[in-house]
């Protein structure tokens, strides 16, 4: 069975500690392939990406989870989405040369990292936290301590075009001094993990090797995958938002309209007739591109 592409939960037994291990490899290429990255910045995008699937799973969305960095230095923008069907995207915007920025603080500045969480049904939530901390994963963490008061660890890794991370959290306890001994000893045992193993271990192997003294409950692996979140109707009900008059004098300047997906390159292309459709017929399909 293929160690790629798949996000595997786990809990250790008679205690309060759960988690999860990710491994991307086709998904996080194709999200490469659609641009040409900088190395600094497809890290931070495999980080990224490994991440976004990490909390989906662990807070249970019900919806799309995104992960936005945004900040004033070389590379100004960085996101990654997943939803529970185990789809995943990711864009990175920099502009000129990177230097020897190489940190996600070192790209970003000082800059903030949102958390979105868009459920299916209900109100969409944002978390805002400052790019204080130099990684990813201690950022996420800092997350967690301030709004979920759920202590939480992360280990987010990039080996070649593979991206892959590990994720332990505290399960709501008492705290008791064995509650709180089990998750320090969780811990400490997942800070010995090596990037390679993190990489290619098998995820059966790699929990043995740092729980085989303990009882490991692992769950059926979920499937990940590219797969752009772009639709007809979002781009129709952008247009719609810009207004007929204003998509007029784009066609009389230009031809046509045109919108392009950041994430996977998708061209959608409207005519006259097309816009004078969509306001009369909203409903009707739209030319699409690729």
């Amino acid at each position: 069975m293929s160690q790629y592409d798949l996000i595997q939960r786990f809990v250790i037994a008679n205690t309060p500690v759960r988690g999860e291990v990710v491994r991307l490899k086709d998904s996080f290429r194709e999200v490469l392939d659609k641009h040409s990255y900088p190395p600094a910045i497809e890290k931070q995008l495999g980080e990224m990406l490994s991440a976004a699937a990490l909390l989906t799973a662990i807070v249970k969305v019900d919806g799309i989870l995104s992960l936005q960095a945004r900040g004033p230095g070389p590379c100004s923008l960085l996101m990654a989405e997943s939803n529970p069907g185990g789809d995943l995207r990711a864009i990175a915007r920099w502009d000129g040369e990177l230097g020897d920025a190489n940190t996600l603080k070192d790209l970003m500045g000082e800059g903030q990292l949102v958390i979105t969480i868009e459920p299916t049904n209900g109100k969409r939530y944002q978390g805002i936290i400052s790019l204080e901390r130099e990684t990813l994963a201690h950022c996420l963490e800092q997350y967690f301590e301030q709004s979920e008061q759920l202590p939480s660890r992360l280990w987010l890794n990039v080996t070649g075009k593979v991206a892959s991370g590990f994720m332990l959290q505290a399960l709501p306890s008492e705290r008791t001094e064995a509650d709180l001994n089990a998750w320090e000893h969780a811990v400490s045992l997942a800070e010995t993990i090596k990037d390679e193993e993190l990489a290619e271990l098998p995820f059966e192997d790699l929990l043995h090797r740092l729980y085989h003294q303990e009882e490991v409950r692992i769950f059926a692996a979920s499937p990940l995958r590219f797969n752009c979140t772009c639709s007809e109707e979002r781009v129709k009900n952008a247009l719609v938002s810009m207004g007929k008059e204003e998509l007029n004098e784009v066609i009389r300047e230009q031809g046509a309209v045109e919108s392009k997906c950041q994430f996977c390159n998708t061209l959608y292309r409207f005519s006259a007739a097309d816009i004078e459709n969509l306001f009369d017929n909203p409903d009707a399909p739209s030319p699409v591109l690729h």
